[in-house]
């Protein structure tokens, strides 16, 4: 009878493991979602699911998924270099701030334009 308290003692300190095991796992699995949801990757949906399935297929896409989750960056996309040394292609994806720039920029020049137009007007006439 007395052995009975450390058979019960054993089974809590199995079970506590055992949970702590399985919690640490799904932790780790989920490493390569935290880093692209920081990273706000366009694929980090998908990267969240792979984690899943590399959970049940033993481990093996892991480290794939940490790469992917590591290879994009808001400020140089998927590129290895930053984006001054980079040449500009028509294939580069432009930020939403730059496109909004860009907009803005092409309003003045629309405006600019346009007074320009109104004071060439303006001198033909008095010619």
């Amino acid at each position: 009878m007395a052995g009975r308290g450390l058979d019960y003692a054993a089974l809590v300190l199995l079970i506590i493991i055992s949970i702590t095991l399985v919690y640490a796992i799904i932790y780790i699995h989920d490493i390569p979602y935290n880093i692209a949801k920081k990273r706000n990757h366009p694929h980090q949906d998908a990267i969240h699911t792979a984690g899943w399935v590399s959970l049940f297929l033993m481990h093996t896409l892991w480290p794939f998924l940490w790469i992917w989750a590591t290879m994009y960056r808001p400020d140089r996309g998927w590129g290895m270099s930053d984006s001054s040394n980079r040449p500009d292609d028509a294939d580069t994806q432009t930020t939403d701030s730059t496109t909004e720039a860009l907009a803005h920029e092409l309003v003045q020049l629309k405006r600019r334009l346009t007074r320009l137009e109104r004071t060439m007007q303006t001198t033909e006439k008095e010619d």
